[in-house]
């Protein structure tokens, strides 16, 4: 049944509208980009976020690999340092949430609660004294790898990559001990980005619901980063008996969520790459190493030539894994500032988010359903995983 725009609009409006993932803070760091914007080429600012409704925001902690290795935890805790200082600018707007309870008081204030997640492990150097400090400095979930695989856990990104070693369960004993960790502080477990063989080694060994932070269904689009029907439904049964489940949060990137699309990137993809390394030699040949937001720009480029897909695949996904996983275990995973601006056809910013909750009315969700993909059951699973956290402490 299709709904007005007034009806979508105030059920939105009712709605705590949460994002798990937004890759802002390279920007905050490298750009000295100002969240009061404009927002220029990226996907998010302050402006979108209250024309869209967006109440919590968790920003992406995330450290290049490559360019960035044997500085990790500099680079780790310059992100962190990054958000809070941008916290800080914008006490008005703006305040940092550590708990539900912190979402839930933002939103009384009228202000955006400003969360943080690590993207990838090899952020801890092997330490769980690194692990503790950044939770300690407000980050509240991990994915355990990004696409790159660490010492400890197995990626999606690389695991057929020749010369990369990896783990032969998908997590080492220490990676185990990773998790239990993660248990104990109340931080959430991030799968997505993890070699299939890690996801279930670590669902199997959390004591609480695991999340994904940022993926789509690969039965609809058949790319690696994305979850198969059987780890949708684990997702859902994670986390012992008495658990609720956990939610995988749809990511919006187009080469996650249309094959079309995929394919066509992938086809485009090398001479990306050969442009890319063009420049790398230019800027060592005048004795400097190329940026990642210069090489993001360059591949952006390629992107931009590529069709969008309907705005329809988005709301396919997150249709899939309501009725795959049920509809507790969904929600929003962005990725915004991250995907080079490839999001589906009318979806650029967070002002965008209404369209989601209309177009799911149409699909025959009800208000309360749309409710909790917006929002309430990741709202849930982190009350969940705090009171894990709890009762481990305790024993």
């Amino acid at each position: 049944m299709r709904r007005t725009t007034s009806e979508a609009a105030r059920i939105h409006r009712s709605a705590l509208v949460i994002d798990t993932h937004a890759d802002t803070p390279q920007r905050f760091l490298d750009e000295q980009y100002d969240l009061a914007g404009p927002r220029g080429r990226g996907d998010l600012d302050l402006a979108t976020v209250r024309r869209g409704h967006l109440g919590a925001e968790f920003f992406s902690i995330w450290v290049e690999p490559q360019r960035f290795r044997g500085q990790y935890a500099r680079r780790t805790l310059e992100l962190i340092d990054a958000v809070r200082r941008q916290v800080a600018a914008h006490p008005d707007r703006v305040a940092l949430a550590t708990s539900p309870d912190g979402i839930a008081s933002a939103r009384s204030a009228r202000k955006l609660a400003a969360l943080m997640g690590i993207e990838g492990g090899h952020s801890i150097e092997n330490s769980l004294a690194l692990l503790r400090l950044y939770y300690a400095l407000g980050v509240r979930y991990m994915t355990l790898t990004w696409s790159n695989s660490n010492d400890w856990a197995d990626s999606s990104g690389d695991l057929r990559r020749k010369g990369v070693p990896h783990t032969r369960h998908g997590l080492t004993a220490f990676g185990e001990s990773v998790v239990r960790e993660m248990n104990r502080l109340g931080m959430m477990v991030d799968l997505s980005h993890v070699a299939d063989r890690t996801f279930y080694r670590a669902r199997a060994i959390s004591r609480a619901p695991v999340i994904a932070s940022h993926s789509g269904a690969r039965a609809l689009c058949d790319h690696p980063r994305n979850m198969t029907d059987d780890m949708l439904r684990a997702v859902a049964r994670s986390g012992g008996p008495r658990s609720k489940g956990g939610v995988v949060q749809v990511i919006f990137f187009s080469g996650f969520l249309s094959q079309a699309y995929c394919g066509a990137r992938r086809a485009i993809w090398p001479e990306a790459n050969r442009a890319v390394a063009r420049a790398a030699r230019r800027a060592r040949a005048h004795g400097r190493v190329l940026r990642y937001l210069e090489e993001e720009k360059i591949r952006r480029g390629f992107m931009d030539r590529l069709p969008r897909p309907p705005f329809s695949v988005l709301i396919d996904h997150i249709d899939h894994v309501a009725r795959v996983a049920g509809v507790d275990h969904v929600g929003l995973g962005s990725d915004f500032d991250g995907m080079s601006g490839q999001m589906p056809q009318g979806l650029d910013s967070p002002a965008d988010l209404p369209k989601i909750t209309h177009a799911l009315l149409d699909r025959g969700y009800t208000a309360e359903e749309c409710r909790k993909i917006l929002g309430g059951n990741l709202l849930r699973v982190f009350r969940e995983i705090e009171a894990v956290s709890r009762s481990l402490d305790r024993g």
